[in-house]
């Protein structure tokens, strides 16, 4: 039996315009970013004259909705593109689809129209900062988002009720080449003391996979008249929030507090194990995530990678990695040793809708209807996913 094809499916509350997409993560290759593809399919009767229109957006919010004051907004639009698909500005049929939209058209009919978006390339990933257990309402996040609406005109004002929403997420994966296996060494003089103490740090590789377990072989050679009392080893996240100024937030997400000692004269050569997990943090308010839909669950969020050059042009959330080694002697003396964390890239791509009937289909359709009981379930965007066996917006099937 050939695979179903799962397509997202959300309708506005008034029934003048659906959303269909084929998939709700784009994947950032550093270098291009998959676009957005859909299609809108309207009911006239219900538009009654008014035009259609759909908008890519990437939201930064840092801030509860319940907090603005003054008319200020804890938010702000890093992106955003608009599109009229509806009456279509140039001819449907000589437009380029994409195979998931061409397989739409013919099955939603006349009635349906595609739209299409490119992002460009200075934009973040979808990254969420973890709230507090007793905090509600929406979260710290940068968020991508679909809207349609039905409207007089694009600056018209917008009813709720002719508004459809479908949060999108934008992720990246692992590269396929490891890096060199970073090491970091320092040498820590002491004013009574003759010779040094040298201490040397080196990760078993430079790219792990979220739930792979960090291997740091620690190697200190202790020439000095002093002794280490303890060797604390750490996984650090640091979470750069660009916006109005650089301002970095550093999680420690795993640590190892060994116990051992390096006498006067001594040396030390040990593995360490360090596994961060969300699993071990998930009541640590401020943590960065990667973005998720509703209802799903997710991990710590995963390295940023940036296209060379665009460095001070990308706002919203930046997340990086390292270890800390931590050495106490009287003080203490400390080594950084940086490394990415992220998803491994999935199998290779098989084609999503191969030439294969349209009945096999499958509309994963959101509903409010469905959230009764939920909390928030009266908030405009929240989202549940069903197996729709009917069609509302759909044409009869014969």
């Amino acid at each position: 039996m050939s695979p179903r094809n799962i397509i997202f499916k959300k309708t506005c509350k008034d029934k003048s315009v659906g959303v269909f997409m084929g998939k709700r993560d784009f994947v950032d290759r550093v270098d291009s970013v998959d676009p957005v593809d859909g299609v809108v399919l309207i009911d006239p009767e219900a538009l009654a004259g008014r035009k259609v229109f759909v908008t890519l957006s990437c939201i930064f919010r840092y801030g509860r909705d319940d907090m603005d004051v003054m008319g200020i907004a804890f938010r702000r639009e890093l992106f955003l593109s608009t599109r009229q698909v509806y009456p279509p500005l140039q001819d449907r049929e000589k437009g380029i689809h994409t195979r998931v939209q061409a397989k739409l058209l013919r099955k939603l009919g006349s009635n349906a129209y595609p739209f299409f978006f490119e992002f460009p390339d200075n934009l973040p990933c979808s990254v969420a900062l973890q709230p507090a257990p007793h905090d509600v309402g929406k979260q710290c996040a940068v968020e991508f988002e679909i809207k349609a609406f039905s409207a007089e005109s694009q600056d018209a004002k917008v009813r709720k009720r002719s508004t459809v929403k479908l949060m999108l997420r934008k992720v990246q994966y692992a590269p396929d080449s490891q890096g060199v296996p970073p090491t970091v060494e320092t040498t820590k003089d002491f004013v009574m003391s003759d010779k040094p103490l040298h201490v040397k740090a080196t990760l078993d590789k430079e790219l792990y996979y979220h739930g792979e377990t960090i291997h740091v072989d620690v190697n200190i050679t202790n020439n000095s008249n002093k002794t280490i009392k303890n060797v604390i080893l750490s996984v650090d996240q640091v979470a750069t929030v660009v916006l109005f100024s650089n301002d970095s937030y550093i999680k420690c997400v795993d640590i190892e507090d060994s116990g051992d000692s390096v006498s006067a004269g001594a040396t030390l050569q040990k593995v360490y194990k360090l596994l961060p997990l969300l699993a071990n943090n998930r009541e640590r308010r401020g943590i960065a995530l990667d973005g998720k839909l509703k209802h799903e669950d997710t991990n710590l969020a995963s390295s940023s990678i940036i296209k060379e050059g665009l460095q001070k042009e990308v706002l919203g959330i930046m997340v990086s990695y390292k270890v800390m080694v931590k050495l106490i002697v009287g003080g203490s003396v400390g080594l950084e040793v940086p490394f990415r964390l992220m998803h491994p890239k999935p199998d290779a791509d098989v084609p999503s809708f191969p030439s294969e009937m349209e009945d096999e289909l499958v509309f994963q359709e959101f509903k409010r209807s469905y959230l009764k009981g939920i909390i928030g379930a009266g908030d405009d965007d929240d989202e549940e996913g069903n197996v729709s066996g009917g069609d509302d917006m759909g044409p009869k099937e014969k």
